[in-house]
């Protein structure tokens, strides 16, 4: 199983009532008055914490001993959880994370949007709460073996995986067959088309072992039966089942009549232009990604009606010689750019989707295009990334009505 990880260094244990949950997957608890952010944790809980580090206005810590625990609580199946750090929730029933997550952003937009009743409704379930992974980047240490980097705590030390549960099964097969002879620089990645069975598999191990098909420029996917070209540099999401139901949601939130100019920012590999192509008038996708752009033209050639612009968001949004009826918004974790929503508000289309995996630039963002104009009309999150605390949400948003 690899090497045995040094203890978190302890300041002090104390005993805690957990009251809420905190973005980012740590429960909260009080000393004496004081916030405390306690990982593996359930809201309702009293345990036993062992704080790690003290900061100017909270601690942060672990819970050790569950005294009273949440009927919530499950036992997590991984034997690396709680060490490796990439999964913070396996220790929750997975209804009850669906229902955490709805109150992590709804948290979010009250506290950093100011939205006093935040229309957020109920998360939408992943399929699969395993398995679901499509994409994995391992570590490699000097003696082939692969992991991951552990948690925070444990001071970034490697750590050996023999498999991971939240990956695809095809995923951790690649694991099994290169693991103690993954003789490469730095990192494996993995990717894998769910709906096609292809594997991307970079850097080229076929010296190692010559049955995996690896060093591939690009492989392929499948999302509602149309096929993209995806390239080794260019981001597709990592659940390919909900990403199949984003792309739907997207969708019902533009109700499309056929006559509509869309502009899709952040548009990457074109999974929104490609389902929207048929059901509006003209699409208009901006990309920064040169491999992204790059596959779009494939992905996107038999529709007349879409065009690529390559260039950054923020540069280009706003000078469209276009108003257009909607404008999505699919900015990466930090957020759109301030320039990206001037452009937004310059253009003025009647109708906004912003798509977000981060609750909290996600509020920042909302409140600057609320404050601009635009009425919030609902956030619906979807689990993307079940077993951790990360968050997919789409927000709708219209033109206020007088507004010039």
């Amino acid at each position: 199983m690899g090497e045995t990880l040094p203890t978190p260094r302890t300041l002090r244990t104390v005993p805690l009532h957990l009251e809420d949950m905190a973005y980012q997957g740590a429960a909260i608890g009080r000393e004496d008055g004081r916030i405390v952010f306690a990982e593996y944790g359930i809201p309702g809980e009293d345990v036993l914490v062992a704080i790690e580090k003290d900061r100017k206005d909270h601690s942060l810590g672990r819970v050790i001993e569950v005294r009273t625990a949440s009927p919530e609580r499950v036992d997590p199946p991984c034997p690396y959880f709680g060490t490796c750090g990439g999964c913070q929730w396996q220790h929750i029933r997975y209804e009850y994370q669906l229902v955490l997550k709805q109150t992590v952003v709804r948290q979010q937009l009250r506290r950093i949007g100011k939205f006093d009743d935040p229309p957020v409704l109920p998360t939408v379930p992943s399929p699969q709460p395993y398995g679901y992974r499509n994409h994995a980047r391992f570590s490699v240490d000097g003696k082939g073996n692969l992991g991951y980097i552990s948690r925070p705590g444990h001071g970034y030390r490697f750590l050996r995986i023999d498999r991971c549960l939240i990956m695809h099964p095809a995923i951790n097969e690649v694991l099994t067959r290169l693991q103690e002879r993954a003789h490469v620089k730095h990192q494996l990645m993995v990717r894998y088309g769910v709906n096609t069975g292809e594997l991307l598999v970079h850097p080229d191990v076929s010296a190692i072992d010559p049955t995996i098909p690896s060093g591939q420029p690009a492989y392929h996917e499948s999302l509602l039966g149309h096929r993209f070209r995806i390239s080794a540099s260019s981001f597709f999401q990592t659940n390919t089942a909900v990403a199949e139901r984003l792309i739907q949601l997207v969708l019902e939130r533009i109700a499309p009549t056929g006559n509509e100019v869309v502009v899709d920012a952040y548009a990457g590999v074109g999974t929104f232009a490609a389902f929207l192509a048929p059901r509006v008038a003209r699409v208009i996708g901006i990309e920064e990604s040169p491999s992204a752009v790059s596959d779009a033209q494939v992905n996107l050639d038999p529709f007349d009606n879409v065009e690529y612009v390559q260039a950054k968001v923020e540069h280009v949004l706003g000078k469209l010689a276009v108003r257009p009826d909607v404008v999505i918004l699919d900015p990466p974790r930090v957020g759109c750019a301030p320039e990206a929503l001037t452009g937004v508000l310059m253009l003025r289309p009647p109708r906004l989707i912003y798509v977000s995996c981060d609750p909290a630039t996600l509020a920042r963002d909302l409140r600057k295009l609320v404050d601009g104009g635009y009425r919030l009309l609902d956030v619906t999150p979807l689990d993307m990334f079940p077993q951790t605390y990360h968050i997919e949400s789409v927000a709708t948003l219209e033109l206020a009505e007088g507004t010039p």
